[in-house]
């Protein structure tokens, strides 16, 4: 078997797992019920599926001589761009109280903040 013939099967292969993630994500977007759940099926078919679609695409291309790198500057984008949407969207979804909303944060100044206490005695002990 040849160099060739090897990465022509891992093609195959990068096919093949490009095509599951994309049909696991249709049908996840058509069964799930509501949009945050529903937004969860293409994020992944966007990085995961697509990713490796385009994997197996510039595979092929080296292995016929016609290298691209065109699609690793695809991936790049698409690696980026997709969860920085799907987080905008579930952010409007929240804020626009459409779907169940997440629980309120605790009562310590410090969650999520800058603002750490410089005396570990200030801390607030907060019981789970």
């Amino acid at each position: 078997m040849t160099l060739d013939a090897i990465l022509i099967y891992i093609a195959g292969v990068w096919l093949l797992v490009g095509a599951v993630f994309a049909l696991v994500g249709s049908i996840g977007l058509l069964r799930f019920s509501d949009a945050m759940t529903r937004l969860h099926a293409p994020t992944k078919v966007g990085t995961v599926g697509i990713g490796a679609l385009l994997l197996a695409a510039m595979i092929h291309a080296f292995v016929t001589g016609d290298g691209s790198i065109h699609e690793l500057l695809i991936m790049s984008f698409l690696f980026v761009t997709a969860p920085i949407s799907a987080n905008f969207i579930a952010k409007v979804h929240i804020h626009r109280r459409t779907c169940e909303t997440p629980p309120d944060p605790l009562k310590d100044k410090t969650w999520s903040t800058l603002n750490v206490p410089q005396d570990k005695s200030q801390a607030v002990k907060v019981e789970a």
